[in-house]
């Protein structure tokens, strides 16, 4: 697919990506918002995304984002990366009305794709990499790069999760070569912790619990110890995959509470677990070590139902 033949004739061009964006859904959504508005400087190019939180302030242009979801127009082409449509909040009635609807995705969970164009790869590590193949190279500037490398870093962790490819490092070195600082954005938007996000990720730890003779890890943070530690569902990010560390768990399980017995589920594993099944039962969906869901219930009933499904792929 041309990005730019796709969106020629477009007078009017949206994106989104899915809700509580994540570092790829950030990255890769400002990429191709800069790309396209500089590209094609007769079209009104918007970017609707809900607040990114302050670890990503290092990409220019934040301030473009439209989070209020406010615009009353229809687009000619609008744009869902990293998503199918079901996720993309109060962004879905741009896509619903858009004349041209492209999802460009890389979850194994949206294999068909929500769009009247759709270009899903889930044997790609990020929607970032899906989009730097579908960018005229010639075209790229520092701006677009050091946002689709935030992308990538993000969705691969630093190049350490399996979804890595060779092609994956072939594109970071390409990246690379604008002269960005690539170690501090690593530094400072992965690897970098506020004070309270370091107390909330020390008492996850502490109470977390071994399952399944060990073989599964969990712990959950509630409504009220997010209150006392003053932090918001992005302060909670990395807690899953330091859980998964944790040596002869082959599966780790992290659960935040959204509501009245309402939790957000993240799911990590080693290659003996495909959690995107396991989520996918549950409405969510994701990759094979790493994906998600909501879940109704108490914390008991939410871990029970989903160390059932995960023992099912054990006994197989």
């Amino acid at each position: 697919m041309n990005l730019l033949e796709e969106c020629a004739k477009a007078a009017k061009i949206g994106i989104s990506a899915h809700i509580h964006p994540d570092g790829d859904a950030i990255g890769s959504s400002m990429a191709l918002y800069l790309y396209l508005k500089r590209q094609l400087p007769g079209a009104e190019v918007k970017l609707f995304l809900e607040k990114p939180p302050e670890n990503f302030r290092h990409l220019k242009y934040l301030d473009e984002i439209d989070s209020a979801y406010a615009y009353e127009g229809v687009f000619d082409v609008f744009f869902a990366l990293d998503t199918v449509a079901e996720r993309m909040g109060d962004a879905v009635r741009y896509f619903e009305n858009a004349g041209k609807k492209i999802n460009i995705d890389h979850h194994v969970s949206n294999p068909g794709g929500s769009g009247s164009i759709n270009v899903i790869m889930p044997q790609v590590g990020s929607t970032a990499e899906i989009l730097y193949e579908l960018m005229e190279a010639e075209k790229l500037d520092e701006d677009i790069a050091v946002a689709l490398y935030t992308g990538i870093i993000h969705d691969t962790g630093i190049f350490q999760y399996s979804n890595t490819r060779p092609r994956t490092l072939e594109i970071a070195a390409r990246l690379i070569e604008f002269g960005f600082d690539f170690s501090k954005i690593i530094e400072e938007s992965f690897c970098q912790k506020t004070y309270l996000q370091n107390q909330i990720l020390g008492r996850a730890l502490i109470e977390s619990i071994r399952v399944m003779n060990g073989r599964c890890i969990f712990s959950c943070v509630n409504k009220k110890m997010m209150d006392f530690y003053q932090v918001q569902p992005g302060d909670l990010d990395g807690i899953v995959n330091q859980l998964r560390n944790t040596k002869g768990a082959d599966c780790a399980i992290f659960l935040y509470q959204t509501g009245v017995q309402e939790y957000k589920v993240s799911l990590r594993s080693n290659e003996k677990v495909d959690v995107s099944l396991v989520a996918s039962y549950f409405g969510g969906g994701g990759h094979a070590r790493a994906a998600g869901c909501t879940m109704r219930g108490s914390v008991h009933d939410v871990i029970n139902n989903l160390t059932d499904r995960i023992a099912l792929q054990w006994e197989d």
